[in-house]
């Protein structure tokens, strides 16, 4: 078995972290949703895709 050296040799990878926190955000609207499943809508909400098309074009 391999452990990893004590000394913060660890490397962050910043998308899988972030791709994490987005699939963190729609377990949590998952759960308090009333419906067996989100919605198309209710997921683009939640993953802010509008607001990112938004970024993304400048306006």
């Amino acid at each position: 078995m391999h452990v990893a050296p004590v000394g913060g040799t660890a490397v962050q990878d910043h998308v899988a972290l972030a791709e994490i926190e987005l699939c963190g955000e729609l377990i949590i609207a998952a759960s308090a949703a009333h419906e067996e499943r989100l919605s198309l809508g209710r997921i683009d909400e939640v993953l802010k895709v509008a607001q990112e098309r938004e970024d993304a074009s400048g306006e």
